[in-house]
């Protein structure tokens, strides 16, 4: 039985994941997925989001230490979610036994046009202080991290849902703004084996920082041909599988 948890990006919750975790547990033998929010999402949108990844490290521990899990897991971790296992791994690589990064980006490894394509400012700017409508905002966020052409209007109504049930408050979306505006990685490899995925398509951040991760870190590194940013959204059977194929390979190893 192998524990993994997964970690969404900014302002995003465990609704966001659809039927993934799902999908990803029938294909990985053994593996049961367990869903963080941060503080300030999801059931915990009335909560102060820290305004450190530190203090979201301490705050994940904490989950899983509710959670009764006590052993190493293994996370996977979707943009500031990746931040978020990147200190994770440093700061308390006992509680890790491995870890898959899906389009995150940090310094020292990029600079910030490349963490941050600039021309998402504007969005962004209105999402967290423009008060968009549920409906326009989710739509905004789809344009931003998905390639897919065409809008899926199930998941998007989804998404409407969970915003509307447990909006983010916007000085929370500042303050998770700022962690991961702040965040400084190490430059050493983590001491836990790393597998690095980035899409080809994503609009919101550069595949050049996933790119930068992987090989400062001698990292493995799968980039998809034309996903957007929310990889898992666009493409779920490809990252289960870079995944199972990953765990498999080092499983098999002497």
């Amino acid at each position: 039985m192998s524990n993994w948890v997964f970690l969404r990006g900014l302002t995003r919750e465990s609704a966001h994941w659809g039927d993934f975790p799902q999908r990803f547990a029938a294909a990985l033998p053994g593996a049961r997925v367990h869903l963080i929010d941060l503080a300030g999402n999801g059931l915990r949108c009335h909560e102060r989001s820290p305004a450190a990844v530190a203090a979201m490290v301490a705050d994940a521990r904490a989950q899983l230490h509710s959670l009764g899990l006590t052993g190493p897991v293994h996370l996977l971790a979707l943009s500031l979610g990746g931040m978020v296992a990147t200190e994770w791994l440093h700061s308390a690589p006992q509680d890790i036994a491995s870890a898959v990064l899906v389009n995150t980006s940090m310094r020292p490894f990029s600079p910030l046009h490349h963490r941050l394509r600039p021309h998402n400012l504007p969005t962004l700017l209105r999402l967290v202080v423009g008060r968009p409508s549920s409906d326009t905002a989710e739509r905004l966020i789809w344009r931003m991290t998905s390639a897919r052409p065409d809008v899926d209007d199930a998941v998007l109504a989804s998404w409407v849902a969970a915003r509307r049930q447990r909006p983010v408050q916007a000085a929370n979306a500042l303050r998770q703004l700022l962690a991961a505006a702040r965040f400084r990685a190490p430059a050493q490899a983590p001491q836990r084996p790393v597998l690095v995925l980035t899409s080809r398509g994503d609009r919101l951040v550069s595949t050049s920082c996933s790119e930068a991760l992987a090989r400062a870190w001698g990292s493995p590194l799968a980039r998809h041909p034309g996903a957007g940013h929310d990889l898992p959204l666009d493409d779920p059977g490809w990252v289960i599988e870079q995944v199972r194929d990953w765990v498999e390979r080092r499983s098999s190893r002497p």
